[in-house]
């Protein structure tokens, strides 16, 4: 194998890692049957939290209003301090949004 075709081989190989390198770093979408966000009652939704067993849910309570909340206000998606290496919806639910805003009440 010559220079110039070894040259161009390992040119190739560098910028097919750097083209999908931006996509590895992708965070997968957290999923309500998760363990984890089934365990805090989270739900994409405000909207579809079951009232009966989060009788003080309100839907103006989401997750893009949550102090665990780690993203822009304005992101359909963000990054959660509880669900670390996934995204939630900003418009999601979980009891830790009704106990953390609850708190933020009573000071």
């Amino acid at each position: 194998m010559n220079s110039s075709r070894r040259t161009f081989m390992l040119t190739l190989a560098a910028t097919g890692a750097a083209v999908s390198a931006p996509n590895s770093f992708a965070q997968a979408r957290l999923e309500e049957k998760d363990p984890q966000a089934a365990a805090l009652g989270y739900v994409a939704d405000s909207s579809k939290a079951d009232a009966k067993k989060f009788p003080k849910h309100d839907n103006a309570q989401l997750c893009s209003g949550c102090a665990l909340w780690q993203s822009k206000p304005t992101d359909a998606q963000g990054n959660c301090a509880l669900f670390a290496g996934k995204q939630v919806s900003a418009k999601g639910w979980c009891t830790c949004v009704d106990m953390i805003h609850l708190t933020s009440l009573r000071r």
